[in-house]
């Protein structure tokens, strides 16, 4: 897949000018999109696995995270579970930031979020995270205007400092339409088995769209760097979105140029204790 064309537009721009039910970069359809999804996994999962080994093995070993934002019902844990499948939990990540707590709203913002970066070579997840604070903050006037200037700034310096640290940061925004909203808000409340997923306030929610679009758009104008991009997915078609956050993910983790590290020890003569001078060996082994 051609992940060149979901870059976010750089400067003002719109999401009214990015079809929710697109597929950029690909057009070979759902049935070939699902099956080229599968092909990413052998190749994911070995460059994360040399990244989680690069992490157990070397001081300042490098890592990747991905945050992903968008609307409710956009499509963020259905991303985590289908995409991160792919990789070895054990060296996965993954963080949700909800509504704060008394205790994270004494603090700055990102002081809850710091704890939460992903470990040398780990693959870290922010399902949500601290853009959350500059866009609920925006829209519901949480916070005085000037705060939310200085956040921005504030996230710049922080993604700055985690890309100096040895951190790879994609910034995913899944876009959905208002109707495609709808309809999955409907499916959640016509199945009980998915009423746990809905909350009244997503309601609350959909009366404020368009500032919700405006303040991702100045979010991306704000926070768009070399080094830390945003990328906008198109998210209507579920198998594309997924195909395309998973095509992004290899993309970072085969930037690193991923190596297995050398061993610290001679493993000839390590085999040789094991062959020629092992206690536990029977004879007949070590004829």
């Amino acid at each position: 897949m051609d992940v060149s064309e979901l870059p976010a537009p750089t400067g003002p721009w719109s999401l009214t000018d990015i079809d929710p039910s697109a597929t950029p970069g690909w057009s070979e359809g759902k049935a070939a999109g699902r099956a080229h999804l599968e092909s990413l996994g052998p190749e994911l999962a070995d460059l994360q696995e040399r990244l989680f080994a690069e992490g157990r093995t070397r001081p300042g070993a490098r890592r990747v995270l991905l945050v992903l934002q968008g609307m409710d019902t956009s499509g963020k844990g259905g991303t985590v579970r289908k995409v991160m499948r792919l990789l070895d939990p054990q060296g996965v990540r993954v963080a949700s930031f909800s509504s704060p707590t008394p205790e994270e709203l004494s603090h700055d913002f990102l002081w809850r979020v710091r704890p939460r970066v992903p470990a040398p070579g780990q693959v870290g997840v922010f399902d949500r995270s601290h853009y959350e604070d500059v866009l609920i903050a925006r829209v519901r006037s949480l916070v005085p205007a000037d705060e939310v200037e200085r956040r921005y700034a504030a996230i710049r310096d922080f993604e700055a400092e985690l890309v100096a640290g040895g951190t790879r940061v994609v910034k995913v925004l899944l876009h959905v339409s208002p109707d495609e909203q709808r309809r999955r808000l409907l499916e959640r409340l016509d199945d009980p088995t998915k009423h746990w997923k809905f909350s009244p306030a997503d309601i609350d929610d959909r009366a404020l769209w368009a500032d919700y679009q405006r303040a991702y758009e100045i979010a991306v104008e704000r926070t768009t760097t070399p080094d830390a991009p945003w990328f906008v997915v198109p998210a209507e078609s579920k198998w594309y979105r997924n195909l395309a956050v998973a095509s992004l993910l290899l993309r970072e983790l085969r930037a690193l140029d991923l190596e297995w590290p050398s061993a610290s020890f001679d493993p000839d003569e390590q085999r040789r204790r094991l062959v020629d001078a092992d206690p536990l060996a029977t004879a007949a082994e070590q004829a």
